[in-house]
């Protein structure tokens, strides 16, 4: 990818969302204030004029891993887990039409009557034509996260960053929310986040983000307007980046 446009320091980025970021104040499920106020951000980073697609989380609604520590066959989870991301992803197509982003849900697991099946060169095209896309059902395979696939299709799409919504500004030296000394980093290399094994994302995502010298921005999906301001490198973030 080369060029940006209006100010942003990217053209085309992918914006990794958990499932838990819908939730707002609720223990499980989707809160529709909160899917509108991240939709809403959403919107005013796409109507700067960048290519943007999203993989959303399903923890929100069911976690393979979860019911598999509780006996569960752990492939059985994980497809049930993916399709609690199809859910979230149409909630979130719902959010985003309705003031005006138009939206295709992709789906790594055919269900041709909710989604359109996943196809690299269809899911450039529509984001050439102006399109948001999600990616929904993760890989389509099981013992792999939403956080491998997004870094997987943030390869594939040849995005110019992979954005991770996350509930703090940034990747800390311990939890803000329970350390008050707590210290935020600016920048990381993909071999300090492996190495002190810092709870950004799955190892698999973060060797596959190196292996693609795929920047890794670190932000508050929370804060209102963070996802614009980060697109041009502006507000707190952290970038997980190859060292020089």
């Amino acid at each position: 990818m080369t060029g940006a446009s209006a100010g942003n320091l990217y053209k085309r980025v992918l914006l990794k969302v958990s499932g838990e970021a819908l939730m707002g104040g609720g223990e499980y499920g989707l809160d529709p204030a909160t899917l509108s106020a991240i939709a809403a951000d959403i919107r005013d980073v796409f109507e700067l004029g960048a290519e943007i697609c999203l993989v959303i989380g399903g923890g929100n609604i069911f976690r393979g891993i979860a019911a598999a520590a509780k006996g569960m066959d752990r492939a059985q989870g994980d497809y049930a887990g993916m399709l609690a991301t199809v859910i979230n992803a149409l909630a979130m197509q719902n959010a985003l039409e309705r003031i005006g982003v138009p939206t295709r849900v992709m789906s790594a697991i055919p269900m041709s009557s909710v989604a359109e099946p996943y196809i690299r060169r269809r899911a450039v095209r529509h984001m050439e034509k102006g399109r948001l896309v999600i990616f929904a059902a993760g890989t389509g395979n099981p013992f792999f996260t939403t956080d491998t696939a997004a870094a997987l299709r943030a390869a594939e799409m040849d995005c110019d960053a992979l954005f991770k919504g996350t509930q703090v500004d940034g990747v800390y030296s311990a939890d803000p929310r329970k350390h008050a000394d707590a210290v935020r980093h600016d920048e990381l290399s993909y071999l300090d986040v492996l190495s002190r094994d810092l709870n950004v994302m799955d190892a698999s995502a973060i060797s596959l983000a190196r292996e693609n010298r795929l920047p890794i921005i670190v932000f508050n999906i929370h804060a209102p307007g963070a996802f614009a301001q980060v697109m041009r490198g502006h507000g707190p973030f952290t970038r997980i980046v190859e060292r020089q």
